[in-house]
């Protein structure tokens, strides 16, 4: 990047922020019905926003929920093509009355950026927008060939972009996918984040009696639903903290030495983690360190169990059902229907006698990982090197982001998670804010990364 975009950059701070202060007004709330016609008014703002800078075929596609928007710039001729993908739509604001100010009044204070959405993902969306803007103004052309697909669902999980990428596929057809929704480590580290974990999941049901009993009357004579759920539920993992479910680990890509190296050298600290979280000990599978256990290696949890009576004091009964919540984080090379079927097969085998159990799935998505030493990856390292002159993280994310999985089938590209947002900056919470000193430095490493990228690739 050169002093010419950097001047620009510079320049024009004020008015970017003021251009994106009026879309953080905007209350997109994807989840929310009342807000259609907001979701709708924030699609549009991007799409003239998408015009403004010179994109060409700016296209909003309806979809059965809230648009997708497209725009392109196809004329690097013989240069490698990116897809930026991002999101207009915003989470819900409740509690409201813990915000310091409201939601949809973007404020600074302190040098943050405080609205709903400025971290995730209108913030960092825009900074992509505004990245093209500087070097088209800059340079009168760009180094590679963009196109860009920003939602209105990520918020609620994205329905209806699979079937729009498996429908458009040759339009969002790109050589590398760039996505900017994703945290650094802490302020000042930039981080990379290579891959994400998958997700399968279903709700165990436990029916026994046809109705509640009087456990004076009925217990020891009939199986209580919750005990026989307690007992099921028992028997997913073993007193070295691994699952016993048969098959489980069998597709589990190991470490690489490299990968290995990369993540001793953060130096995390696990007793500072472990204050932080409160609780007594850290816990996970045995043999690995809390990052391989949060980032690399599988989990199924137990994200809620209910049953029986819930009030004050106390109700002597046998209910007549019970329910648990189950969810896997999967890594590569896990399916999740493989793993769905092998709970399935673990939940029959262990299946307590004396009662019936049902299953409800919920929904799936695919492990991803773009190779460690990718040059698309090894290039954004670079870029944020270069401006924020320390050494780039490489990490993983515990989460699941199953978009990414559509994106990687359909698409074939390797995708780069190039975040600027902060873990503290309260994403889905009140007062969720972004650090402008990351707004400035990400559209910098941004600018940085698409000529180091046209290097690279």
């Amino acid at each position: 990047m050169n002093n010419k975009i950097k001047s620009y950059l510079q320049e024009n701070r004020e008015a970017h922020l003021h251009e994106l202060f009026d879309l953080l007004a905007i209350p997109s709330i994807s989840a929310l019905p009342d807000h259609k016609e907001d979701v709708s008014k924030a699609a549009n703002w991007v799409a003239e926003s998408l015009k403004k800078i010179g994109m060409e075929n700016v296209t909003i596609h309806p979809t059965k929920g809230h648009p997708v928007v497209y725009g392109d710039w196809l004329h690097a001729e013989g240069k490698p093509t990116v897809l930026i993908y991002g999101h207009y739509d915003v989470q819900p604001v409740d509690p409201l009355h813990l915000w310091d100010s409201p939601p949809f009044a973007p404020e600074i204070r302190d040098e943050k950026l405080y609205a709903r959405g400025a971290s995730d993902d209108k913030g960092q969306t825009f900074m992509h927008i505004k990245a093209l803007e500087a070097i088209l103004q800059s340079e009168e052309t760009l180094p590679l060939n963009f196109k860009f697909c920003i939602e209105g669902e990520e918020e609620v999980g994205s329905p209806n972009l699979p079937a729009f990428v498996e429908e458009n596929k040759e339009l969002l057809a790109a050589d590398v996918i760039v996505i900017s929704d994703t945290s650094m480590m802490e302020r000042g580290k930039p981080t990379i984040c290579y891959g994400v974990r998958g997700l399968a999941g279903l709700q165990i049901d436990v029916k026994g009696s046809n109705s509640d009993l009087h456990s004076g009357l009925y217990g020891g004579g009939v199986h209580n639903p919750i005990n026989a759920l307690v007992e099921l539920l028992a028997s997913f993992h073993n007193e070295n903290g691994e699952v016993t479910v048969e098959g489980f680990y069998d597709q589990v890509l190991p470490l690489t030495d490299e990968e290995k190296q990369a993540y001793q050298d953060l130096h995390f600290d696990e007793e500072q983690q472990r204050k932080e979280l409160g609780v007594p000990a850290l816990y996970g599978e045995k043999g690995y360190s809390y990052l391989e256990r949060t980032w690399v290696r599988p989990t199924l949890d137990i994200n809620g169990i209910y049953g029986g009576f819930q009030g004050d004091g106390i109700k002597t009964v046998i209910p007549a059902e019970a329910h648990a919540k189950i969810t896997c984080r999967l890594v590569p090379n896990q399916d999740p229907e493989i793993i769905v079927d092998q709970l399935k097969a673990h939940i029959e085998k262990n299946k307590p006698k004396g009662v019936d159990i049902s299953i409800a799935l919920f929904d799936k998505g695919a492990p991803y990982v773009t190779p460690f030493d990718h040059p698309a990856i090894q290039a954004a390292g670079r870029a944020y090197e270069a401006v924020y002159q320390v050494p780039t993280s490489y990490t993983r994310g515990g989460g699941s982001l199953p978009i990414i999985s559509t994106l990687d089938q359909v698409l074939h590209a390797p995708i780069v998670l190039m975040g600027f947002g902060l873990p503290t900056e309260n994403f889905h919470a009140p007062n969720e804010h972004f650090h402008l000193e990351n707004f400035d430095k990400g559209m910098e490493t941004l600018c940085t990364y698409w000529f180091e990228l046209e290097k690279s690739l």
